[in-house]
């Protein structure tokens, strides 16, 4: 998996390129833990990300480290990353796959 990781300010976008599955993880959480510590807002753009499994959902939600807590948003989801969140959406409701939901954060800006 390639992954790219764009920072802007207290933004960091991160692109992965490929499948988000366990054997992704490893990759993933070292980006996640490379980010400067004054990012606050993480942005994960999965447009070039086909399929996620569960392992992807606790990438999403998995606690953030106290010392910097960062707001999630995610975009460019495919068909069925979409609707594994959906569906986790509905079989977990309190633990914040709702708020990364495409629709969510258009209700939110309203």
């Amino acid at each position: 998996m390639h992954v790219t990781t764009l920072i802007d300010a207290t933004t960091a976008c991160i692109i992965p390129d490929g499948e988000i599955d366990q054997g992704a993880l490893p990759k993933l959480h070292a980006v996640l833990e490379a980010l400067p510590q004054d990012v606050t807002e993480l942005v994960w753009d999965l447009q070039s990300t086909p399929f996620m499994d569960m392992a992807g959902l606790h990438l999403l939600v998995d606690p953030q480290p106290p010392t910097h807590p960062r707001r999630t948003t995610v975009t460019g989801m495919h068909p069925q990353p979409l609707h594994l969140l959906h569906t986790a959406a509905q079989v977990f409701p309190t633990l914040g796959f709702t708020e990364l939901l495409p629709d969510a954060r258009a209700h939110e800006a309203a």
